[in-house]
């Protein structure tokens, strides 16, 4: 199988889901190797570098896309399965942004307090070993840590002609920064226009659950991916799935409330796969089922509810469709 190379210009990145014109159209079944940008335009690249001088909030979280899916129309389910994430530099780049993040007064969570200070991390890539390097600011401590990639936003344009920020997480997916949106995975999303309009972005080389400083080792990325689609049967918030878990994602504030979110999705899906009557889904999830929070730091937060195959019987979604896509993963060239 053939694999289309889109690398973007500056001025063809989109920085909201929704509202942009598309990037390129492509057919069911097609192959992507895609290059993003990371979440700072490239423009954190020293431990010099300071969000408050270098980072235009206007040119945050720049996506790759959107591209038009033939066919698709709203009440479909799109299907984007994960073959390969690359780290496109031999660095990333994290932060700690005045008023923002997990552990600091925010626009939301007012208090006096002063920001925390501006802070830039730079990890260095050893493509060898597959590690990039946390290097401490205050002392001389340095560790490396495996490279995880993943990426943080995935998302199709929103309903009712919604413009929504590329920082925002909802039912179209979006900046959800779950470190599951990665290589093996199948992402299901619900079709709400004619095309989807699905742009990926913000690549982290590695995430903690939570985010908690509110970046990651955000870097630029090669993403290979399959494209296809489900016709009927929207999921009515994001789906994943990969060889060993079935999992949904809420996004919405208080945390709870992408709790409940990712729930009830898991709930709905477990009576698709096992005819099981919601009382009973609730009553089995409430056993088995793992909750990773995805973040807890953008406009809304987003956490993952996952449930462990094998502690399951056989089940199979949408035809079979991700066990269909790991194997056309495997012809690509």
């Amino acid at each position: 199988m053939d694999v289309v190379e889109v690398v973007p210009t500056f001025e063809q990145y989109a920085y909201t889901f929704g509202g942009v014109a598309p990037l390129r159209r492509v057919r069911p079944g097609t192959a992507l190797r895609v290059w993003s940008e990371d979440a700072f335009n490239g423009t954190l690249r020293s431990t010099e570098d300071l969000s408050g001088a270098k980072v235009d909030l206007r040119f945050i979280n720049p996506q790759t896309g959107p591209f038009l899916v033939e066919g698709a129309e709203p009440g479909d389910a799109l299907a984007l399965h994960f073959v390969a994430m690359e780290p496109a530099r031999d660095w990333g780049a994290s932060a700690a942004i005045p008023f923002f993040g997990g552990l600091t007064s925010t626009d939301r969570v007012a208090t006096l307090q002063d920001p925390l200070p501006d802070t830039t991390w730079i990890y260095e890539l050893d493509r060898a070993a597959n590690t990039v390097t946390f290097a401490a600011q205050r002392t001389d401590l340095q560790i490396a840590l495996p490279v995880e990639p993943m990426l943080g936003t995935v998302g199709v344009a929103p309903p009712g002609g919604e413009v929504r920020s590329s920082l925002v997480p909802e039912r179209f997916g979006g900046n959800m920064d779950t470190p599951q949106m990665r290589p093996g995975a199948t992402c299901f999303l619900p079709v709400f226009v004619p095309g989807a309009l699905f742009s990926v972005g913000d690549g982290h080389y590695r995430q903690g659950e939570g985010e908690a400083c509110g970046t990651a080792v955000e870097g630029a990325m090669t993403t290979t991916l399959l494209v296809d689609l489900v016709k009927g049967g929207a999921p009515g918030w994001p789906r994943l799935e990969d060889d060993t878990h079935w999992m949904t994602v809420g996004s919405s504030r208080p945390l709870e409330d992408a709790w409940r979110i990712g729930q009830v999705e898991l709930v709905r899906w477990f009576g698709e796969l096992y005819g099981l009557h919601p009382m009973d889904a609730y009553q089995l999830l409430s056993q088995i089922s793992e909750v990773p929070i995805a973040n807890v730091v953008d406009v809304n937060y987003s956490a993952v509810v996952k449930a462990r195959k094998s502690l399951l019987p056989p089940a199979s979604a949408y035809g079979g469709l991700h066990d269909e896509l790991r194997r056309r993963a495997a012809s690509l060239r």
